[in-house]
């Protein structure tokens, strides 16, 4: 194992070597030079080339004060550079190995950013949107006070958006099916679990027009007036005024 990890350095620092030339570092360069140097690196866009210094400097210097800052812009280079897997790695490893550093709250961050530029079109699988909510969910928790809640919420509300989509598309597909009572499972989920999307308004709607096709006018009644007390603003409140005049009616005839 140990004869593998040098290997794996050595590697490294022959890459370092031909790819880094015009920035002449050299075998034996100091570390707070290579440190320096990384940087200017990762400053002037060359992530690759810093990625690599980066990556000498924690196996290398795994002990030293500029390891937890070494690991954090190592997975800014993967970052930048759209290797959003690679750079989620990183980020949860200066978690778990420097849960002291400095960087923790900036890398806890990062890595829900990872995951949400992963996430898909809101038709395929969720997995790595769900995990982008998780995160942004423990970085609220955690540095309630940070200058990033913002961005993490709204984020958060966006992530969290595609997956009401999700369910409320399932639900669609089965109220086009005339499966109206398997549509409205998926409607109440909506409502539910993502009350604070977009899809929720619909989601309602839909429930009580399910009903008024079941044939249960009670029920439909009572979604739409329930929409027109919650959405009375909704472009879709006068639809919603035409259904309950029409079921009043009906119900008083």
């Amino acid at each position: 194992m140990k004869i593998r990890k040098v290997g794996i350095i050595l590697i490294i620092f022959m890459i370092g070597l031909f790819s880094c030339s015009k920035y002449n570092i050299k075998d034996g360069t100091p570390l707070d030079k290579r440190m320096e140097i990384a940087m200017k690196m990762f400053e002037n866009g060359d992530y690759f080339e810093a990625k690599t210094q980066f990556r000498i400097i924690t196996l290398s210097h795994s002990g030293n004060q500029n390891a937890d800052k070494a690991q954090f812009y190592l997975a800014e280079c993967h970052y930048n550079m759209k290797e959003y897997i690679l750079a989620a790695n990183e980020y949860e490893r200066l978690t778990k190995v420097f849960p002291a550093s400095e960087y923790v709250d900036d890398a806890k961050f990062k890595l829900g950013m990872s995951y949400y530029q992963l996430s898909p079109h809101y038709g395929l699988d969720q997995t790595y949107t769900e995990k982008s909510i998780e995160h942004f969910q423990e970085f609220l928790e955690d540095y309630h006070t940070s200058d990033l809640v913002e961005k993490v919420e709204r984020n958060l509300l966006d992530a969290r958006s595609k997956l009401a989509h999700k369910v409320y598309s399932s639900g669609r597909i089965y109220r086009k099916m005339g499966r109206y009572r398997a549509a409205n499972i998926y409607f109440n989920k909506v409502l539910e679990e993502y009350y604070d999307s977009k899809w929720a308004p619909r989601a309602l709607y839909w429930i009580g027009e399910c009903n008024r096709r079941m044939h249960k006018p009670k029920q439909a009644i009572e979604a739409f007036a329930e929409f027109k007390q919650k959405y009375s603003h909704h472009e879709w409140i006068g639809r919603t005024n035409d259904a309950l005049r029409e079921l009043r009616k009906e119900l008083e005839n």
